[in-house]
This record gives structure tokens, sequence and C-alpha cells, in this order.
């Protein structure tokens, strides 16, 4: 699938939602190890791949190891992101300098 800031997506396992918020190129996100599809894209019967069901958290950011990719979940759901079979990580919040 071509990502592209902006992409809405949905996991054809679960109930997660996400946006796209950085990165682009031809990229296999997945929700559960099965490729996600368009919000529009008709509901399927897929199961998820063992070992790739830690959910996702609503409002967190999720990236692969070298930032290239970064997706924001708007919905939660029982499959973990990634791309491929690599699951993708929690985007840990970045301290702001104190203000003396």
């Amino acid at each position: 699938m071509e990502l592209r800031p902006g992409l809405k997506l949905k996991s054809a396992v679960c109930s997660t939602e996400i946006i796209v918020v950085g990165g682009s190129g031809d990229v296999d996100v997945t929700c559960g190890g099965v490729s996600m599809v368009e919000p529009t894209a008709e509901a399927s019967e897929a199961t998820p791949v063992d070992g790739l069901t830690d959910g996702t958290l609503m409002g967190k950011r999720y990236t692969d190891a070298d930032g290239s990719i970064e997706v924001l979940c708007t919905k939660p759901g029982d499959g973990s992101l990634g791309i491929g079979q690599t699951a993708l990580a929690l985007k840990e919040a970045t301290a702001l300098p104190a203000s003396d």
C-alpha cells in the first residue's frame, strides 16, 4: 500500500483504526499480522497471527525501528501494529526542557 501522511486505515482482524502521521512509500502496514485496509473496505473474517495480539492504545503513536514510519491510533483494538511481521514500537513522549 502506498503510504502518505493523513491516510486512514483500519484493521481486518479487530477494531483498530489509525492515521499515518509520517512516512511514505510502498509499505505493508499490518495489524495482528494481517494487512490493514482502507476504512471503506468490507469487513473480513481474518484472524490475527499468534504473538501479534498485544493490542493498540487510542491516542498513542507507533513507529518503526528507524523512525521512518509513524502512525497514530484513533481507535483501539486487540491486534499489534506492524510493518509486515515486524511489530511497531510505542513512541515515547520526549521531555520538554525546563524553563526557569
